[in-house]
């Protein structure tokens, strides 16, 4: 099935088995986890997870959300997700994208997106179906690799010289987000995963640069958590 506004993610479509290593290995001090918990109440909420992959992070949010649902509009990571999350009666998995999610209006309390979909112009139509899915007073989460700092942020701006992260940060800026800035590590159990990672994540030279660039089994990662609550009298656009 195809759904409207989505394009490939070509790490944990093609490799989903490697981006397994890779969220294991990320985050490795909690950090982003800390302030995640700081930027928004997760406690007995209707949570939505917005490109939720295989649903790494889905049994997360069900230690403490009311509810949680993940949409994903890949339908064998749908099916991956609905396995990592059998036996989890609060956790719903959908097919679905981010600019059609198959949820009622005011349905939400917290619509979450990691590294998903949300990287600045043209993710308009995603943001108008958070606003409509989210209860008055609900929160939009967005979660992001904040491509400005460390070695990490220049490995990415070399493979995706198109994509400008300051750019990126003006668009949900404007649209009245808050921006919380979080440093982590990525730790990994041995070189061989640690290059696996990178040849995911980056072009082949510049992983490779990346890899050498790596001493030891641990590296620094800057994060974005981008925040904005939905007004109590926004009527969302139908």
């Amino acid at each position: 099935m195809t759904f409207p506004g989505v394009a490939e993610s070509p790490n944990i479509w093609r490799w989903p088995d490697v981006y397994e290593a890779e969220n294991e290995a990320q985050d490795a001090t909690g950090a982003l986890w800390e302030a995640l918990d700081g930027a928004v109440d997760l406690h007995d909420v209707d949570v939505v997870d917005v490109g939720c992959g295989d649903g790494y992070h889905l049994p997360r949010f069900a230690t403490t959300a009311r509810s949680v649902t993940g949409v994903e509009p890949h339908p064998p990571l749908v099916a991956r997700a609905r396995s990592r999350c059998d036996g989890l009666d609060t956790v719903t998995v959908l097919g679905g994208s981010a600019a059609a999610l198959p949820l009622p209006d005011d349905s939400s309390d917290v619509v979450h997106a990691r590294t998903a979909y949300f990287f600045g112009p043209g993710c308009e139509p995603g943001l108008a179906e958070a606003d409509r899915v989210l209860r008055p007073g609900g929160v939009l989460v967005l979660v992001d690799l904040d491509a400005t700092r460390h070695s990490y942020g220049s490995w990415m701006r070399a493979s995706a010289p198109k994509y400008d992260p300051r750019a990126a940060e003006r668009f949900f800026t404007e649209r009245g987000f808050s921006t919380r800035r979080v440093d982590t590590l990525w730790r990994f159990p041995d070189r061989a995963t640690l290059s696996a990672v990178l040849h995911i994540e980056f072009t082949p030279s510049v992983a490779d640069r990346a890899v050498d660039g790596t001493p030891g089994l641990a590296l620094p990662v800057a994060y974005r958590i981008q925040v904005r609550r939905r007004p109590e009298g926004l009527q969302p656009a139908r």
